[in-house]
């Protein structure tokens, strides 16, 4: 028996009079409903299903309509008259209860009186309320109970799956090319949608190109990607890069390729839980929010950017409700990947605002401590003495990198990357040879530099040579590299201060055999010593 069908059958022998469901799946509600109201093993007295909807009226048990029923007012007052065992069930009553519209007093009146009539009757009676949003005005908040109903669980989606590709695959239609794995994949990936939206996500996948193999996991995505746009909290990224265009960083991108596909059955036959997240800090500009988004690329989940900014607004118990619904969101959208980028600038211990900032602070922490949905974490920081201490204990986060400025071996690696991506354009391909030597030179020449600012200096180079409509020549990434002054210089003292406390508090991104013997440090003011921060075995 689910969560729902018990939580509903103590509630109806114990006979609450008011019960409010909100879900967009009025069809799923109704059978759910109906199931436990006629199980005698469950509720003791079966009780028959009434259902109202604006356009119908009352209807009765036998599907009969009850004439002038079709305004609330009117079924309410047909539903106090009724001295029999029944279930009514409301589907449109909240456009009367708020919102957008007026509280209309005479249907919360009686609403109140049914409450009253419900409990003292000698039948059992009971009102459902279902809803797409929660309505509940003031007056009603003691009379009614919410009842959660659950989205679809993974085993009814897999149904689904199953039944549509049975239909589909027996007429030759439709080529499937997905093994056990793969279909418990794309039922983990509509988990959060509704079997309608999910249904439809199938579909859309099977008529894509006639194949419905994991490529078409996407297809499932871009159905999320609704759900997330309308909540209006969160930002659905396209992630379009992939680990390998992180140049460096093999410590951590080991330990996070470990947890690829941790959420399948496969890691809970170990007895392994969902992974929590990731903490990641440093030097700004060394490939954090990159390694972000390289991760959802990789693990083949969506990649969901959570705003803080956007969760605080300025009515008072808004920024909390903000706070819970994006959670929900993420949620209902796992199995995903949460980016939640500067999270010191959202979450700062100086901000002073009432206590907003740390009950929303608290919310989440309870939430990523608690939480049980497959949704993994990965937060950026630039200056992390600024976040609460509460935030960086174990518990929270699996783990807190330190990402530095790159090696000697690992600016080889991003200064490759950020040239093969240009040099594969005709009008910038010439006598420039992307080969080992340039590369090393290109390495040796910009100690103290960061991903970013190789970066800007390959673009800077493109724009002496586009200046001049020409190839991309050695000596303009020569110019464009002396020409910068990097941050290690400009702010030499407040990155050894960095450095300083992630040496014992954090563990480093970069892999210890990246680090050279004998590398000459970036700058005077920063020691030559391995990166900082605790090395581990991953």
């Amino acid at each position: 028996m689910t969560g729902f069908r018990a939580a509903l059958a103590q509630l109806l022998k114990a006979r609450f009079p008011l019960l409010y469901v909100e879900s967009f799946e009025e069809h799923r509600v109704l059978a759910e409903l109906a199931a436990v109201a006629g199980d005698a093993a469950l509720v003791r007295t079966p009780r028959p299903v009434w259902s109202w909807s604006a356009t119908t009226g009352l209807l009765q048990p036998d599907g009969a309509a009850r004439q002038y029923t079709t305004e609330p007012d009117n079924a309410l007052d047909a539903v106090l008259r009724i001295q029999e065992p029944g279930l009514f069930v409301f589907r449109d009553l909240h456009n009367s209860l708020g919102g957008d519209v007026p509280v209309l007093p005479t249907v919360v009146r009686r609403l109140r009186d049914i409450a009253v009539a419900f409990k003292s009757g000698t039948v059992p009676r009971t009102l459902v309320i279902v809803a797409p949003m929660l309505r509940i005005p003031p007056d009603l908040e003691k009379d009614v109970t919410i009842v959660d109903f659950p989205l679809p669980t993974e085993v009814e989606i897999r149904g689904v799956l199953d039944s549509m590709i049975a239909g589909n695959a027996a007429g030759g239609r439709i080529r499937i090319d997905l093994d056990a794995v793969g279909r418990e994949k794309f039922a983990k990936a509509a988990a959060g949608l509704t079997l309608h939206e999910a249904e439809n996500a199938f579909a859309r996948a099977m008529v894509n190109d006639g194949v419905l193999d994991l490529a078409d996991l996407a297809v499932v995505h871009e159905e999320k990607r609704q759900t997330v746009r309308k909540s209006g909290l969160l930002e659905f990224v396209d992630a379009g890069v992939r680990l390998a265009d992180v140049g460096g960083l093999e410590h951590l991108k080991r330990w996070l390729a470990k947890r690829d596909n941790s959420w399948l059955a496969a890691a809970d036959d170990y007895g392994l839980p969902a992974p929590k997240g990731v903490l990641i800090t440093g030097v700004p500009g060394c490939g954090k929010s990159l390694t972000a988004k390289a991760v959802a690329a990789a693990w083949g989940l969506p990649l969901l950017r959570l705003d803080v900014g956007r969760v605080f607004s300025g009515l008072i118990g808004s920024s909390e409700h903000n706070m819970r619904a994006a959670i929900r969101t993420a949620e209902a959208s796992s199995p995903c990947v949460l980016w939640v980028d500067e999270i010191e600038k959202g979450f700062s211990s100086s901000i002073s605002d009432s206590g907003t900032t740390s009950r929303v602070f608290g919310t989440f922490l309870t939430w990523m401590q608690e939480k049980s949905k497959p949704v993994f974490v990965i937060a950026t920081a630039n200056d992390i003495e600024r976040l609460p201490p509460e935030l960086l204990r174990k518990g929270r986060f699996d783990e807190i990198f330190f990402v530095d400025l790159p090696t000697r071996a690992e600016r080889v690696s991003i200064w490759g990357v950020h040239l093969s991506r240009r040099l594969r354009k005709p009008a910038v391909a010439g006598a420039l040879t992307l080969d080992e030597p340039l590369l090393a030179d290109l390495a040796v020449r910009t100690p103290g530099f960061s991903g970013a600012e190789i970066e800007q200096s390959v673009v800077a180079a493109l724009f002496d040579a586009f200046s001049q409509r020409r190839p991309l020549y050695r000596d303009d990434l020569l110019r464009a590299v002396d020409s910068l002054v990097p941050l290690s210089v400009t702010q030499a003292e407040k990155l050894n201060d960095v450095r300083e406390w992630a040496r014992t508090r954090a563990v480093a991104a970069t892999a210890p055999e990246d680090w050279e013997a004998g590398e000459e440090p970036p700058t005077a003011a920063m020691p030559a010593v391995p990166p900082h921060g605790r090395t581990i075995e991953v």
